[in-house]
This record gives C-alpha cells, sequence and structure tokens, in this order.
C-alpha cells in the first residue's frame, strides 16, 4: 500500500512538473527566418534600390528601412528560399527574428510544409506572400 501511495505521488509530481515545462515553453519567442532583401537608409536609396517582387513588408526600425519577401521557421527552407531568389539574380540575406505569437507559428509551418514541395519561383513568392501578410497583422497590432 505505501509502495503503491508513494509511486501515485512520484507520478503525480513528475506529471506536473513535466506539465509546468511545457506551458513554460509556450512562453518564450521562437526562431524565424527572415528573408531580408535589404536595409535602407532613407526613401531616396529604398527607391532605387527595391526589386520589383509583389509583396513584400517594410519595417522602420533605427531610422532605417528593412526590407523582407520572405518568412520561414526552418532554416533549410529559408536557404531554398534564398537559392530561389538568388538563381533569379535577387541577393537575399537570411536574419533571424525572435517572436512569440501563437497563431502566426502556427501559420509559418503550414506554409513552410508548402515550400518543402515546391521549387517554382512564382509559386514560392506566392506562398510567402501569405506569411508576410500574416507578419504585417503582427505589425499592426503593436502599433
Amino acid at each position: 500500500m505505501k509502495k503503491t501511495l508513494l509511486t501515485s505521488l512520484l507520478l503525480m509530481i513528475i506529471g506536473f512538473i513535466l506539465g509546468n515545462k511545457i506551458e513554460i515553453k509556450k512562453n518564450f519567442p521562437e526562431k524565424y527566418y527572415f528573408l531580408q532583401e535589404g536595409v535602407y537608409k532613407n526613401d531616396n536609396i529604398f527607391e532605387e534600390n527595391v526589386t520589383d517582387i509583389s509583396k513584400k513588408v517594410l519595417e522602420y526600425r533605427n531610422n532605417q528601412i528593412y526590407v523582407y519577401i520572405g518568412i520561414t521557421k526552418d532554416k533549410k527552407v529559408a536557404e531554398k528560399i534564398s537559392k530561389i531568389y538568388q538563381s533569379n539574380h535577387i541577393p537575399i540575406k537570411i536574419e533571424e527574428v525572435w517572436l512569440q505569437n501563437e497563431e502566426f507559428r502556427i501559420n509559418i509551418e503550414q506554409l513552410d510544409l508548402l515550400i518543402k514541395k515546391t521549387s517554382n519561383f512564382d509559386e514560392v513568392t506566392k506562398i510567402e506572400e501569405v506569411a508576410l501578410a500574416s507578419y504585417e497583422e503582427i505589425l499592426k497590432s503593436r502599433e
């Protein structure tokens, strides 16, 4: 009887600890890979150097314009997208960004699955348009 009671108590304590660790993990930011087309100091330079990709996210930080054309959670997907853009003469820098947003994470993970299945430039840009639109919503909610 004592052994059963001690075993049950031990298992409850382990379950409590593991349950709290999972909850704590949800509260930490997660790493994303942003595909950056460039960083510009003023609008004139931006307008002269930016490519004609239809969908971009412009983020204004530290008196600079950051231009993103893609977002992923998977480093291999980021490298794949970067190669696709570079093969179309669009240089890309991969930047690590830490964000905490459960809905955004789920969206990006689903979009990553789609990108893993294609190498077509037009399909990748369409998928990334959705990712960027999702990030724009986060930026708007910060304002």
